[in-house]
């Protein structure tokens, strides 16, 4: 791993790479900002980092073949993920700089270890830093702690090239007022990751998982992929396992698989895709006996038109079982008194959680976690919960 590293000594200041004129390194100031730009040959358009400075502060960029960091007196300030080569040989240390330079070899940041990192209070209306925002929500319930997995988004789903680069960040509650952050879930380590989309959380006998799919960064086929722990903590990437949808099917756009154990100890799995022949959205619904290999069942859901039903959550309450999805970021809700069949609309399907929520039964109602942002053009925001419970046709009533 490399590391340009600097002390501010006067501003402005520009520095570029003197041998392509700017065209693979470009760090620009003015009185109080920075923005460096690094071009990789992947992209045309540069990975853009951005920070506030003052002279005699220390910057740090350190550059791994997946992800980019800025560090400003050692506090990590922005992030990108890069993908391909970058533009520049440091060997031959071309940067043309006002003030001295430093090029290192530096190991990565170390992973963090304890369960848990930091507490806060109050998860309504949170999001992890001022430049750090909430994306899509996960929750899952077990052991009586509420956990939330949730898309850690940096730049509002214009990183990577507007992959987004989004990874899976941890945080949990016993009693929703005191929540713990817990280690990152699911990061983003090879560079042909362009995001880790949207999943869920199951556990079999002794052991926990996260499924998901990864957008490529080539576009070419999603697959889907999953994480394992042991203590539902410290996850890590199994490697030896993927698979990707049936030829139906539209691979690339393939995402948010919720899995589900029935009753008789059948695994379901229903995922975003779309339908090729019929050129419309749907839920595919797959079934498997040990979470290694997988049977397409046919769609549970297909929308009217090419509209992709996203974000699907499925989950049992007192003899009702419901099917959720997302429209437009706005979900809504199918029910029934049989499992994976015979859905019913209910009078009103709107789900009123701000954006995408999903939902996990926490005592004797149903907790929604979603996200809401301050502008319904920018991806991501902060947290945001609803609850919910029954009337006797098994219609959700919302507080």
């Amino acid at each position: 791993m490399l590391s340009l590293q600097f002390r501010i000594d006067y501003l402005p200041f520009s520095i570029t790479d003197r041998l392509t004129n700017g065209k693979a390194i470009s760090i620009r100031s003015d009185n109080c900002s920075l923005a460096a730009q690094f071009y990789y040959d992947f992209h045309a358009e540069p990975l853009i980092l951005q920070g506030n400075i003052a002279i005699g502060d220390t910057v740090r960029f350190t550059l791994l073949p997946y992800r980019i960091e800025l560090y400003i007196n050692d506090k990590l300030i922005d992030e990108e993920w890069p993908c391909g080569n970058l533009i520049f040989d440091y060997k031959k240390n071309t940067i043309a700089a006002p003030f001295q330079i430093e090029l290192v070899e530096t190991k990565p940041r170390a992973a963090q270890s304890p369960a848990v990192i930091s507490q806060f209070n109050n998860a309504e209306g949170w999001k992890p830093e001022e430049t750090v925002f909430v994306g899509d929500c996960m929750p899952y319930v077990h052991d009586g702690r509420y956990h939330v997995l949730y898309l850690k988004d940096r730049h509002h789903h214009t990183s990577k090239w507007g992959l987004g680069a989004h990874q899976w960040a941890h945080i949990s509650t016993c009693d929703f007022d005191e929540w713990q952050m817990h280690p990152m879930a699911v990061e983003i380590t090879r560079p042909w990751e362009g995001s880790i989309c949207t999943g869920s959380w199951i556990k079999n006998k002794e052991t926990e998982y996260l499924f998901y799919t990864i957008r490529m960064a080539d576009r070419s086929a999603a697959p889907i992929c999953r994480s394992i722990a042991e203590d539902g903590y410290h996850f890590k990437k199994d490697e030896q396992y993927s698979f990707i949808l049936p030829d139906r099917y539209n691979k690339t756009i393939a995402r948010d698989p919720k899995v589900i154990k029935d009753s008789h100890g059948i695994f379901h799995m229903i995922l975003t895709t779309a339908l090729l022949a019929e050129k419309k959205g749907c839920l595919a619904h797959l079934t498997s006996e040990d979470l290694e290999h997988w049977e397409d069942q046919g769609p549970i859901y297909v929308s009217d038109d090419e509209t992709q039903p996203e974000c699907p959550d499925y989950f049992h309450l007192n003899g009702w079982y419901y099917l959720l999805f997302s429209l437009h970021t706005k979900a809504y809700y199918l029910y029934s008194d049989k499992p994976f069949t015979g859905w019913k609309t209910p009078a009103d399907p709107f789900i009123p959680c701000a954006s995408v929520p999903k939902g996990a039964v926490w005592e004797d109602h149903v907790m929604f976690t979603g996200y809401q942002s301050n502008d319904r053009r920018c991806y991501a925001g902060v947290m945001t919960f609803a609850s919910a419970a029954q009337n006797g046709n098994g219609e959700l009533l919302f507080k």
